[in-house]
């Protein structure tokens, strides 16, 4: 199958199909569709008839989802497509994975979907096994906590069901994914320079949603 057109590298940053939404995609992180803007609908068509089976995903700052003329953040997530299929009424259900950081150079113009030139943001430093697997076990500890505290005021608890992955890195995103957060705060999470300062803030998110979530339970009480 042949590239999309004019989705080839471009000087100054790669060019990547876009697909800016209301929340945060975080590596690791499932992303659902349900697909039904013209637009977009394109754009699943281009990309699952081509090999670049892959789109970039950013936060909306300011607008809505449908319609355009939103304005984006320039930080975001690449996006793999796991599955994807297409209705009688050319609506689509896609299912994408989020696979790593990105920084958005430039935004193109949207013909007829959002196009940016984007190059990959790497962590600026890693978690270590040998010396950050207890700081990462804390964190999941409290994650796990939080979680059960959700579950007591009514939200559905999904951290006892999943797998979480071996890499820490990896892990900590997960974490975040899971936890009962905004996308203000997914979005800090995001833009942190590396995995150690990601870690130390999730842990301060979550010691937060632990206070707040505990006061609620008590004044119920």
């Amino acid at each position: 199958m042949e590239p999309i057109p004019g989705l080839d590298d471009l000087a100054g940053g790669e060019r990547l199909a876009m697909f800016p939404l209301g929340s945060v995609l975080l590596p690791g992180m499932a992303l659902p569709l349900r697909v039904f803007e013209a637009r977009y609908r394109v754009m699943m068509s281009e990309l699952v008839q081509s090999d670049a089976a892959e789109f970039g995903s950013v936060l909306i700052e300011r607008g809505s989802e449908v319609g355009g003329g939103e304005t984006r953040t320039d930080v975001g997530c690449r996006a793999v497509i796991a599955r994807a299929s297409e209705h009688p009424d050319g609506t689509w259900s896609v299912l994408a994975v989020g696979t790593a950081r990105l920084r958005v150079r430039s935004w193109l113009p949207d013909d007829p979907y959002p196009v940016a030139a984007v190059e990959d943001w790497d962590d600026a430093d890693l978690l270590d096994p040998a010396s950050d697997a207890a700081l990462v076990a804390d964190l999941e500890a409290r994650a796990r906590r939080v979680a059960a505290l959700a579950v007591e005021l009514g939200a559905r608890g999904q951290l006892p069901d999943v797998e979480l992955a071996d890499d820490l890195g990896l892990r900590v995103h997960q974490l975040a994914t899971l936890s009962p957060l905004g996308a203000l705060d997914r979005r800090r999470l995001l833009e942190c320079p590396g995995q150690h300062a990601r870690a130390g803030l999730l842990a301060e998110m979550l010691a937060e949603q632990e206070l707040l979530l505990g006061a609620r339970l008590s004044f119920d009480d």
